[in-house]
């Protein structure tokens, strides 16, 4: 069984910090003007050529490079009409890969992610912009506010996928704290919530030895969560990522009641209850 004690990495004290350094800044400005979601043609041109490049190339390598496992896609199948009118999906972040695994799990449906702003204004910006990525702007409520009407119109029968933890951090066996951004997605919008989960599996002689794969992926897809509509406004979305979380621990394989760092819920810009004796490491 994979073990990530064995493999430190720089994990911060913040469960939704980032610890990926992106070097490039070009400048971009996330105001209330900037098209959060690109309908020109030009833009729309170029996503549906790189879906074209991702079903015939990037998924198979995706696959291979990830040893890629899906489980549980019957349930999308399953769940076809509950979905059909458009979804927010959420799933915990552990590799720079993963949003290629998503788009694999979730055809035919063709989700937008959001996406930290600074890795739009990085290196890789122009790819995760025609892999349907959305920029999360940072301390200005006008940007937020129009990146939110963008989300909503997506919603209006397309998906849109939110990692729930709010950062990437590689091979991270437990499920981290969840910010409210992707319930507040669904229960302002009315839209059920998908919940996906990565988990490992333990590589091959070969991997390990000549590829040096630290572990495998599993993705599981699970069946939707839809917002508790008895609940008051806050208390509804407070009730959707407690069950959001509860169900990506589930599919991972993780007992809720076990996960060794709660609570689910998290507003707070730094918690340190996972820092048990060893400096953040796990």
């Amino acid at each position: 069984m994979f073990d990530p004690k064995t493999h430190r990495y720089p994990y911060p004290k913040d469960t939704s910090a980032h610890y990926l350094v992106v070097k490039k800044d070009n400048g971009t400005v996330f105001d209330r003007n900037y098209p959060y979601v690109d309908r020109s043609k030009g833009m729309r041109f170029k996503q549906a050529l790189t879906r074209l490049l991702l079903d015939v190339f990037a998924f198979h390598v995706a696959r291979v490079r990830l040893g890629l496992r899906v489980k549980g896609r019957e349930n999308l199948k399953k769940h076809r009409e509950a979905l059909r009118n458009g979804a927010v999906s959420c799933s915990n972040h552990v590799h720079l890969w993963d949003f290629i695994a998503v788009m694999y799990a979730l055809r035919p449906h063709k989700p937008y992610v959001m996406i930290w702003d600074k890795n739009v204004r990085g290196e890789n910006g122009t790819l995760m912009r025609l892999v349907r990525g959305i920029p999360i702007p940072q301390d200005d409520v006008h940007a937020t506010a129009a990146m939110a009407k963008d989300v909503a119109r997506v919603l209006d029968g397309g998906f849109v996928h939110v990692y729930g933890e709010g950062s990437m951090w590689e091979y991270y066996q437990p499920i981290r704290p969840f910010k409210d951004g992707f319930a507040y997605f669904a229960v302002r919008n009315g839209k059920p919530v998908l919940p996906l989960a990565f988990s490992y599996r333990r590589p091959g002689w070969i991997r390990r030895k000549i590829f040096r794969q630290i572990a495998l992926f599993t993705l599981t897809v699970g069946e939707p969560i839809f917002p508790d509509g008895t609940l008051r406004h806050d208390d509804r979305i407070k009730d959707l990522i407690v069950r959001t979380h509860d169900a990506v621990c589930r599919l991972a394989g993780i007992d809720p009641g076990e996960n060794v760092y709660p609570p689910v819920y998290d507003r707070s810009e730094r918690v340190d209850y996972y820092d048990q004796s060893d400096d953040g490491d796990a």
